[in-house]
């Protein structure tokens, strides 16, 4: 018997199987690459939301998590996924100027943000007011990550690749069987895919369509991640990430005319320099409405977990959610209340009548 079945290979998924397998976990992923929103993501990892001037949650935890995560990641597949750069934010007033300043002065965000202006003029970006420095960011390359640990659990035999139909699950004393796999548990890590999981469907995954480009702009001389309504980073030989929008009406894949021309306008905001559109995706990222992540065990049925909501910061929020979710489970450790799905009971008991199986 199988210790965990997951279903999903997206950051959540692979997270929670690399915590297990560490623990010397038996594990099987089943995935048929219908959600994309960990492929396509910006994959930026910053302790500070920036519009706000405010801590992300937890930042300093999951930060140290995060780094020995992808540190060891990348031992044991002999890739670079993480790389570390500076992201400066622009300013545009000395307004701006003083709103940072005065953050800084912040116990909580004194640790991530320089107090030192940047004056450094990078070629192709006006940038009177000069910019302000975010400490312990960078970005994690999620396509190649997830490309190379997909190949390493084919080759290990860890990974079905076909849809997962929760119909098929049959309870046992130990457990569940799903066809002919018997596990202690199931891991839904579906992103926004949890929409039609019958057991777990009830809670508010909102999803939030994000648009981005790859941009060559031969032009831009740019070794930093520079961040202001989007961000522009760079991936070398006159590339840069640029993103990203915010739609949360669409809940496709598919990249829009109208995204498009948000990031078009906002582009020519920052850059002066010529640049063409090398490509341009789109992903629906699982996100929930009181910007938490969605952590926990079903309520009748014990062997069924749930790691989803991770919405725009799956690099950092990943590993630290999927080692809180291990302990929960193996060693009885309590959930932290504001992740714990129990926060949504009594949508649950509302939901029990007409949705749960």
């Amino acid at each position: 018997m199988l210790d965990y079945l997951i279903v999903g290979s997206g950051l959540a998924g692979i997270s929670f199987a690399e915590v297990a397998l560490k623990n010397n976990k038996t594990i099987l992923l089943v995935d048929n690459k219908s959600q994309h929103s960990s492929r396509v993501a910006g994959g930026l990892y910053n302790p500070v939301i920036l519009k706000r001037f405010s801590e992300v949650w937890k930042a300093q935890e999951q930060l140290v998590l995060m780094n020995d995560f992808y540190n060891q990641i990348e031992d044991k597949l002999k890739e670079k996924f993480n790389f570390k750069m500076p992201v400066l934010r622009k300013f545009f007033s000395i307004e701006e100027q003083n709103n940072w300043f005065a953050a800084s002065d912040k116990i909580n965000l004194a640790p991530f943000l320089s107090t030192k202006l940047i004056t450094q003029k990078y070629k192709s970006i006006d940038s009177p007011y000069d910019y302000g420095e975010v400490l312990h960011t960078g970005y994690v390359n999620t396509a190649l990550l997830l490309d190379t640990y997909r190949e390493y659990l084919l080759q290990n035999d860890l990974l079905l690749e076909e849809s997962f139909d929760s119909a098929l699950i049959e309870f046992l004393d130990s457990g569940i069987q799903y066809k002919n796999i018997q596990a202690r548990h199931i891991i839904f890590a579906e992103g926004f895919g949890m929409h039609k999981n019958p057991f777990f469907n009830y809670l508010p995954l909102d999803g939030t369509k994000g648009e981005l480009f790859i941009i060559k702009a031969p032009d831009l001389n740019l070794d930093v991640i520079v961040n202001t309504s989007v961000f522009i980073l760079p991936l070398g030989d006159n590339l840069f990430k640029v993103g990203a929008t915010y739609n949360w009406q669409d809940k496709t894949d598919i990249p829009t005319e109208e995204g498009k021309q948000e990031l078009l306008d906002r582009i020519k905001e920052i850059i002066t320099c010529d640049f063409e559109i090398v490509k341009h995706f789109g992903g629906v990222r699982p996100t929930v409405s009181d910007r938490r992540p969605l952590l926990g065990t079903h309520e009748v049925y014990k062997s069924l977990h749930i790691l989803n909501g991770l919405g725009t910061r799956g690099v950092m929020l990943g590993p630290a959610m999927a080692k809180a979710l291990y302990d929960h489970i193996e060693n009885n450790i309590p959930l932290d209340r504001e992740a714990d799905i129990k926060r949504f009971h009594k949508r649950y008991l509302k939901s029990l009548s007409s949705h749960q199986p």
